[in-house]
């Protein structure tokens, strides 16, 4: 179920299932009005920034416009029908400051990563497949990827191209791999010569 089943039923949620008390922890995905410039998604830390070192927010992904409409409606539908089910009142994305709970978020992190180098004929492909994981596997799939490349700048390695890779069949992509460097024929190590 949504994160939001381990808050009190009296907390107010607002959003998708994010807690309204000033400090809490949660996502926020910022969307310009109009078709044109980025979504930017954020992981607002709330009381937590300062605490060992942890920054105010850290930007997760900042994705075209024209992609985030596909993701906006299947990651509307899958919180909303959750959020139901918990007995919270369902979100809607508008162009402006857009809060959701943070396991929402970080699945909303993964579908934006994978979208990140896909072909407008692969957006519906990784919404699919996105849509198909469970909560469960997104969270891992999130933990997996903010470890290594979690911030906006970081999408052309690791873990977020496997994420693309792996929602989108990697089919037709437009990701130059990285070369191969060939070690020298000659070059052994120690044990071996």
């Amino acid at each position: 179920m949504v994160a939001t089943s381990r808050q009190s039923k009296s907390a107010k949620l607002v959003g998708f299932g994010a807690p309204s008390e000033f400090g809490a922890h949660l996502f926020k995905v910022t969307i310009p009005p109009g078709r044109s410039g980025l979504v930017v998604l954020s992981e607002e830390y709330g009381f937590l920034a300062g605490l060992d070192g942890v920054p105010d927010r850290d930007i997760r992904s900042k994705l075209d416009r024209s992609k985030w409409t596909p993701l906006a409606d299947v990651s509307r539908k899958n919180f909303n029908a959750r959020l139901r089910a918990n007995g919270s009142s369902p979100g809607t994305w508008k162009p402006q400051d857009n809060l959701l709970d943070r396991m929402l978020g970080k699945e909303l992190a993964v579908l934006m990563w994978a979208a990140e180098w896909a072909s407008d004929s692969q957006i519906e492909t990784v919404c699919g497949k996105w849509d198909a994981l469970r909560p469960e596997e997104r969270w891992w799939l999130y933990a997996m990827t903010s470890a290594e490349a979690g911030l906006a700048e970081e999408k052309d390695r690791g873990w977020r191209l496997a994420l693309f890779h792996a929602l989108s069949d990697g089919k037709g992509s437009r990701v130059s791999r990285p070369k191969i460097v060939e070690r020298d024929k000659q070059e052994t190590l120690g044990l071996f010569s």
